[in-house]
């Protein structure tokens, strides 16, 4: 059964456009599933995977021959597992170069893709990714009718509806989003699929095409960084941690970012003198893997952790978007600046509409048109310093603009 994902929107308005569509994304979060999905909307259209080794070998080897067969005879070609492919980038910047065809291809790994295939294809192709489900995509598959109630929902969404959404988002919080563990059947199953996706990430992708050997320095940087969600990386201390050099830790945080298991945000900014200006925060793309890594699936209230979960969770809600965080140097805060002009904080419950301090400094200082505060229990709109900030559910985070 096929669950439609958001991205299609997107990939649909550049189908009539010549440039070559790229879905990158981690394994087993449904590109094949989407990729198949495009390929039975369209008609004189071939699908191959590399994953067959003769349509890889005859790529690689004899592309004339490749264009002849594979090519030539259709308007659409979609080719699924690219990564496996040697000289990919330079192959298909030939058959786009000397045929009219629409390509679409996929690829598992940003590792071998971005070196193979993009630095060859600069102004010729569009690059998407595909991440495990969002929390949209997510109780799309659970209730539609819930979901449809979701999409339309403002800041006038009832506390009773808020609060049926929340009951799917506990499970989202815990377990993540990809397919395979959204459907299945018990929370037993749940974990299973979870390390097995971890020993997938760690065994194939990162291990052997990275080329990193030691597994357990890998898993107890991980360790780490799940254990410090929303904290500024510190290299240092990191590095002392894990036990290799700085260079070291750089290469595989830049491995797992690669790998999109993390994703750093780095510093909002104007005055270098005030304002911290230099290391990153790190953030996992799926709450599921981060949870299986430090073997935590406990219910959100009972978590010590649960800050760093919904803080994240906006994180992945709002992947896509330009995101940064605020600290100066004199100690204030604000957990994101979205697109460099809106600033959203994540809280739990609140008395009342309040804001922080820290909050009131960056109103202060940057006077942005509106602002954000995700909880709980607060639901409305509040004036201060002449910024309107609204106060929503967490799980409305992916509606801000």
């Amino acid at each position: 059964m096929y669950y439609q994902r958001d991205l299609e929107e997107k990939i649909e308005r550049y189908l009539a456009s010549p440039e070559i569509i790229a879905i990158f994304g981690p394994r087993q979060v449904g590109k094949t599933t989407l990729l198949k999905e495009l390929y039975s909307r369209v008609n004189n259209a071939v699908f191959l995977s590399f994953e067959d080794i003769e349509h890889k070998i005859l790529f690689e080897e004899d592309i004339k021959s490749f264009i002849s067969l594979y090519v030539e005879p259709y308007a659409y070609i979609f080719i699924d597992e690219f990564q496996y492919a040697n000289m990919g980038g330079k192959h298909l910047k030939y058959i786009y170069d000397t045929t009219d065809k629409k390509i679409f291809i996929s690829g598992s790994s940003a590792m071998e893709l971005s070196v193979n295939a993009v630095k060859y294809l600069a102004g010729r192709i569009f690059v998407f990714h595909l991440y495990s489900f969002s929390f949209g995509e997510f109780l799309r598959v659970k209730d539609e009718k819930l979901y449809a109630l979701y999409a339309d929902a403002d800041i006038t969404i009832s506390a009773i509806l808020a609060q049926k959404i929340y009951t799917h988002m506990e499970e989202y919080l815990t377990y993540g989003g990809y397919p395979r563990v959204i459907l299945s059947k018990s929370q037993d199953e749940k974990k299973e699929v979870l390390k097995n996706l971890l020993s997938i990430y760690l065994l194939r992708d990162i291990k052997e095409i990275a080329r990193i050997t030691d597994e357990a320095k890998m898993y107890k940087l991980l360790k780490a960084l799940s254990l410090q969600i929303g904290n500024v990386v510190v290299y240092n201390e990191l590095s002392t941690l894990i036990g290799v050099n700085a260079p070291q830790l750089k290469t595989y945080l830049s491995v797992f970012e690669k790998a999109f298991l993390t994703k750093s945000i780095t510093p909002f900014f104007t005055n270098k003198r005030l304002e911290i200006v230099k290391n990153p925060e790190i953030f996992f793309l799926d709450l599921g893997l981060r949870n299986v890594i430090i073997k935590n699936f406990s219910a959100l209230e009972d978590r010590v952790d649960k800050g760093a979960i919904l803080e994240n969770f906006v994180f992945r809600e709002l992947v896509g978007r330009d995101l940064k965080y605020y600290r100066t140097k004199n100690g204030a805060e604000v957990d994101f600046i979205v697109d460099d002009t809106i600033p959203l904080e994540i809280k739990s419950n609140l008395s009342a509409m309040k804001i922080s301090k820290s909050y009131y400094y960056f109103l202060e200082n940057y006077k942005p048109k509106k602002g954000y505060v995700l909880n709980f229990n607060q639901i409305g709109k509040k004036v201060f310093n002449g910024v309107e900030i609204l106060f929503l559910p967490h799980f409305m985070a992916a509606k801000i603009d």
